[in-house]
């Protein structure tokens, strides 16, 4: 249930955005300007009562934040059903999908909404390879800051690779589709990791240990097609993928 009262744009956005979703099609956007708070009282309201299992960050790059006129990343949950397993992916289980090649942290500790920086820095267990299935209801995903929020920040899927990195994870994220090199991106775009946490762990009333957290890509986002993708980056990891239409 969604605390105190909800004004008509709030309501409307909500059920734009459910209905969507439950309908699996895209609807035009740049249509609401609602406050960031309220945007993300409807993306929890919207996952209410499933356990969270993660967060993904987005618009962590200063030029991508000026472009939506703020000055922080954004975050979307992660829920089970969310977590792939399997190498090979249906795509039609997705609206537009595209995707991302990004490094996960797995949480090792809890984080306080308060805790400081050696704390974010202890807290984090283990690093991975992963790749980000973005998912928007939005045509074109051309959206407004209100409405890539409430639709959970565009989150639709979630890989992880198998290797553990040590951390911190440092050097080149290289993204190749169908064995041709598409793109490279260094992770030092990502930022300060640990400032991101804090910023995290203080939105959303604290963070728990085992949760799963990405950071965002210093790649673009690619449309996903059937084909196969390969994400290679530090200490000699690697994942492997393939899409199924």
């Amino acid at each position: 249930m969604m605390d105190g009262p909800i004004n008509p744009e709030e309501a409307a956005l909500l059920e734009e955005v459910r209905s969507a979703r439950a309908a699996k099609c895209t609807v035009a956007g740049n249509r609401f300007h609602l406050d960031a708070s309220l945007a993300y009282r409807i993306q929890e309201h919207l996952g209410a009562h499933r356990p969270v299992r993660g967060y993904k960050l987005g618009l962590v790059s200063p030029a991508k934040q000026a472009q939506m006129g703020i000055t922080t990343p954004i975050y979307g949950r992660i829920y089970d059903d969310m977590l792939l397993e399997q190498p090979v992916v249906s795509l039609s289980r997705f609206i537009q999908p595209r995707f991302e090649p990004e490094i996960v942290i797995l949480l090792g500790e809890d984080l306080s909404p308060t805790a400081a920086i050696h704390q974010a820095q202890q807290a984090i267990a283990m690093a991975y390879l992963g790749i980000d299935l973005l998912d928007s209801i939005w045509a074109g995903y051309r959206f407004t800051l209100a409405e890539v929020i409430a639709d959970n920040a565009s989150g639709g899927g979630f890989l992880r690779g198998k290797k553990p990195l040590a951390w911190p994870a440092v050097g080149t994220l290289r993204l190749f589709i169908d064995e041709h090199a598409v793109a490279e991106g260094s992770l030092e775009a990502l930022g300060p990791v640990e400032d991101h946490l804090l910023w995290l762990a203080h939105e959303v009333g604290g963070l728990k240990a085992g949760q799963l957290i990405y950071l965002g890509s210093p790649i673009s986002a690619q449309p996903a097609r059937p084909g196969s993708v390969r994400v290679e980056g530090p200490q000699g990891s690697w994942l492997a993928i393939t899409f199924l239409s």
